[in-house]
C-alpha cells in the first residue's frame, strides 16, 4: 500500500529497434544497435527494448491503454536512456565493491518469502504462476538486482559517510533551529479498500467503486464489505485495517481526501495507478504545539535533507570518472538529462 511518500529512484526504460537483414539465402541475422558505451559496456537497443517493453507491460496490467502506454514512454526517451546509463554505472560500481553474492543472495530469500507468502510449495509453482498473470520471473529477478544495488550502493558510499559527518553538536543546533518540525505530528489511522485495475475493464471497476461507497455510506459493515471486495491478499486477516500514519508523511493523492472526512466515514474512491483506494478514517490525532527534542528523528530529518543532494553528487562524480560515449543521433535527447551542463560540455561528448 503506497500511502507514503518516498524517493524513488527512476525506472531504467529505453527504446529498442531490430534491424533484420538477409544474408545468405534465406537466412535471418539481426543486426543490434549499440546506443551507449558506459566504460567497457555497450547499451544495446536491445537492452533497451526489453526495459521499455517490460514498462509498457506493467502499465497496461494496471490498466492503461497500451497504445497510450506506449506513447507514454515514448515520450520520455531521452530521460529514461539516460536512467538505464545511470543504472549501468551503479551496477558496475557494485560488481567493484564486491556486492554481486549478497545481492542474488537477497533476491532469493524475497522470492522465498513470496513463495511462502502465497502458499505455493516450490519456486517453480511460484514461477508458472507468475507465468500464467504475464510475469516474467528473469525480468522480476532483473528489477530486483538493480534496485538492491542501487540502494546498497548508495547506503555504503553515501548515507553512511553522510551519517557519520553529522555530530551530536549539529544534531543540538539542527533541533534549536527547527524546533516547529519536532512537535508532536498528526496522524490519521486508516482501513482500506483496494480493487485493482489488473485484467479488468477500468470503467467496471470504476462503477464498482461508486457502488461499494455507497453500501458503506448506507451503514454497512466496512471489514465485511472489505473481505468480500478488496483485492488484497492478506484482507481476510487484517479486515482493511493499514495502521496509523502521519499526516504530513501521506502521499498527496491520499492527503487531501482523508483530511476532508470525518472519524468514521469514507472517502470518495481514490484512483491510483494500480486501481482505486476507498478509505475509511479510523481515528486521528491532532498535531501538538510542543517540540520534543529526540536524537533519532531530529537525525532522520537531517538525513532526509542531506542525502538527495550527497546522492546526486555521488552520481556526476561516477559519471564524471565515467567513460560515456554516446551514439551520433541519440546525442541531443540524452545528454541533456546526463548531466545539467550543455549538451557540448556533457560527459556523452567523451
Amino acid at each position: 500500500m503506497k500511502f507514503i511518500k518516498s524517493f524513488i529512484a527512476p525506472a531504467a526504460i529505453a527504446l529498442f529497434l531490430l534491424v533484420p537483414a538477409y544474408a545468405q539465402e534465406t537466412q535471418l541475422t539481426v543486426v543490434d544497435e549499440g546506443v551507449a558505451q558506459v566504460n567497457d559496456v555497450v547499451i544495446t537497443l536491445s537492452r533497451i527494448n526489453r526495459e521499455i517493453n517490460n514498462a509498457v507491460d506493467s502499465m497496461v496490467r494496471e490498466g492503461k491503454d497500451r497504445e497510450e502506454a506506449k506513447a507514454e514512454i515514448d515520450g520520455k526517451r531521452g530521460r529514461l536512456i539516460a536512467s538505464i546509463i545511470e543504472e549501468e554505472l551503479i551496477m558496475q560500481k557494485g560488481k567493484e565493491l564486491g556486492m554481486e553474492r549478497d545481492v542474488e543472495a537477497r533476491i532469493n530469500q524475497q522470492f522465498i518469502q513470496q513463495k511462502d507468502e502465497m502458499g505455493f510449495k516450490s519456486l517453480d509453482e511460484l514461477f508458472a504462476a507468475m507465468r500464467a498473470q504475464g510475469i516474467n520471473p528473469d525480468d522480476i529477478r532483473a528489477n530486483l538486482r538493480s534496485q538492491i544495488t542501487r540502494q546498497w550502493v548508495f547506503q555504503t558510499q553515501v548515507d553512511e559517510q553522510v551519517r557519520w559527518n553529522i555530530t551530536d553538536k549539529d544534531i543540538q543546533a539542527y533541533f534549536e533551529k527547527h524546533k516547529e518540525k519536532f512537535t508532536e505530528p498528526a496522524t490519521v489511522t486508516l482501513s482500506e479498500i483496494f480493487l485493482s485495475f489488473a485484467g479488468k475493464n477500468v470503467d467496471e471497476v470504476r462503477q464498482n467503486a461508486k457502488v461499494i461507497v455507497e453500501r458503506l455510506r448506507a451503514g454497512e459493515d466496512f471489514a465485511k464489505v472489505a473481505v468480500e471486495t478488496s483485492d488484497r491478499l492478506n484482507v481476510a486477516e487484517n479486515k482493511g485495517s493499514v495502521g496509523k500514519f502521519e499526516m504530513d508523511r501521506l502521499a498527496d493523492v491520499f492527503k487531501a481526501p482523508v483530511e476532508s472526512t470525518d472519524v468514521g466515514g469514507v472517502t470518495d474512491p481514490i484512483e491510483i495507478t494500480e486501481g482505486i483506494e476507498i478509505l475509511r478514517v479510523d481515528a486521528k490525532t491532532e498535531q501538538g504545539t510542543e517540540s520534543n527534542f529526540d536524537k533519532d528523528k531530529v537525525l532522520q530529518a537531517m538525513m532526509e535533507e542531506q542525502v538527495p543532494p550527497a546522492r546526486k553528487q555521488y552520481m556526476k562524480v561516477l559519471k564524471d570518472d565515467a567513460y560515456i560515449k554516446l551514439a551520433e543521433k541519440y546525442r541531443p535527447i540524452v545528454s541533456p538529462f546526463l548531466t545539467e551542463e550543455t549538451p557540448e560540455e556533457t560527459t556523452a561528448s567523451k
